[in-house]
């Protein structure tokens, strides 16, 4: 594998960059440690100037996908809507500590699948943390909240390719529809869900309060000032008048979006470019906004996240110097043998292998890295489909052992800190041990079983 001092350069690069994005010090903001690997290979000769053009052909569509979507939520965090469903969440939860972690889990896995994983993250985090505050609960109390919902807003971008830039990335690789990957995966994606959830209530029941404190629930309005109301756990609360308007504009606003949301689905059937879609719906939301909320739309220019483009295309360079230096070579030796003719085998030994890439290198290198590697294995169209789709659930459920399995996690722990809400990696994983390797597996099998049903339906 050490043929050349552009081996040797492209491997130390690569485990210095995803020890620094997992590091992070002071800060350090992913794209730039991504960026200087990737240069380093380059410079190195660990990529031609004809790979570089066809990463950025792969990469473009997906990262486009994902700051579309993410200034779709900017919009709506400005008019109110996230505010709107939590307090909507706390009122459902009737008082009840096990209901709440029901619906807390419910939102979290709406907001990944309607926006994306990372994206889910900043926005309910923040959002429990004040109603969990509101609430009164102590710090024990608090955790089965939080943690449960980082756990199932990061497994939740596995049931549909669109909430995780990672797996866009990937469907464009193998050359898989986002229709396709939503038919085969939705089911079983949503089933270890489920399991998921009911491991984790098991786990954390002890720490759940039984009752809630009994307070009035309400949200600020769209666009207006937080003015003088009844104390609750998101702000005050708004005229009944006002309310029943709000409340439409929101279920408006909900309608759209998921709108748009299944116009990407139609999009990838009829074959035309996803990420014009997700524009198109972003210029519409910023248009309705600068009318509605006299909004400019400048503020999203210095707000939306443009290093997630520079971020996915270093990631990718330093993926394709490893792919260059002959590691996928490698694991389709050692994998082709084991995963040929057994669709039950190409699933859980692609999982799992996808899950120890991602708890040592961070899931976002290893689905790329898996993905390449598929490619060259020469597997039959069925059985690549299943092998891909392993390696997703792989990098999206398994990848959550450990906190360094992916960005969604590390800047879960950030946004903790910087609330001085404490959380030790053991208490993490204390309960991920117990959780995410049976999610896995009965994941993976529920795959198998689902796409062996379907495939004389579809013919796949």
């Amino acid at each position: 594998m050490f043929d050349s001092v552009s081996d040797t350069l492209t491997l130390i690069s690569f485990l210095m960059t995803v020890l620094l994005i997992m590091w992070r010090p002071k800060g350090l903001n992913e794209a730039i440690p991504a960026t200087i690997g990737a240069l380093v290979v380059w410079l190195a000769g660990g990529v031609s100037g004809g790979d570089l053009v066809d990463i950025a052909e792969t990469v473009s569509g997906a990262a486009i996908t994902i700051i579309a979507t993410i200034v779709i939520a900017m919009v709506l965090e400005s008019a109110g809507f996230f505010h709107w469903a939590a307090a909507g969440l706390a009122a459902r939860a009737k008082g009840s500590g096990y209901r709440l972690f029901l619906y807390v889990n419910l939102v979290c896995f709406l907001m990944t699948l309607f926006f994306n994983n990372d994206g889910s993250i900043l926005i309910t985090t923040p959002i429990l943390i004040i109603l969990l505050n509101r609430l009164k609960l102590r710090n024990h109390q608090k955790i089965p909240y939080l943690l449960s919902g980082a756990l199932i807003a990061t497994a939740s971008s596995a049931p549909i390719g669109v909430s995780n830039i990672v797996n866009l990335i990937a469907l464009k690789i193998v050359g898989m529809t986002l229709y396709m990957h939503t038919m085969m995966m939705f089911v079983p994606a949503t089933l270890g869900l489920l399991f998921m959830l009911g491991l984790l209530f098991l786990c954390m029941k002890r720490d759940l309060p039984r009752e809630l404190p009994k307070v009035s629930v309400g949200y600020r309005l769209a666009g207006g000032p937080p003015g003088i109301g009844i104390n609750h756990p998101l702000g005050p609360v708004p005229p009944l008048d006002n309310l029943k308007r709000q409340t439409r504009l929101m279920r408006n606003l909900f309608l759209f979006v998921f709108a748009v949301r299944l116009g990407l689905f139609g999009a990838s059937y009829a074959g035309i470019p996803i990420e014009w879609v997700a524009v198109a719906g972003s210029v519409v939301l910023l248009s309705w906004r600068w009318a509605y909320l006299k909004i400019a739309p400048s503020d999203i220019i210095r707000k939306t996240p443009w290093h997630i483009l520079i971020f996915a295309f270093g990631m990718y360079v330093l993926v394709y110097g490893l792919h260059n230096m002959g590691m996928t070579d490698r694991l389709v030796e050692l994998f082709r043998p084991l995963v040929t003719g057994n669709l039950l085998n190409a699933s859980l030994l692609m999982g799992g292998l996808l899950t120890a890439l991602s708890t040592l290198f961070n899931n976002h290198p290893a689905l790329m890295i898996g993905t390449l590697t598929l490619n060259q294995m020469g597997l039959d169209p069925l059985s690549l489909k299943i092998a891909y789709l392993a390696n997703v659930i792989g990098s999206d459920i398994g990848s959550l052992l450990l906190p360094i399995g992916t960005l969604a996690s590390l800047l879960w722990f950030h946004l903790l800190h910087k609330h001085k809400i404490k959380v030790e990696w053991k208490e993490y994983l204390k309960i991920t041990a117990m959780v995410i390797p049976p999610t896995l597996v009965f994941t993976l099998i529920s795959l198998y079983y689902w796409v062996k049903w379907i495939v004389p339906y579809t013919g796949l």
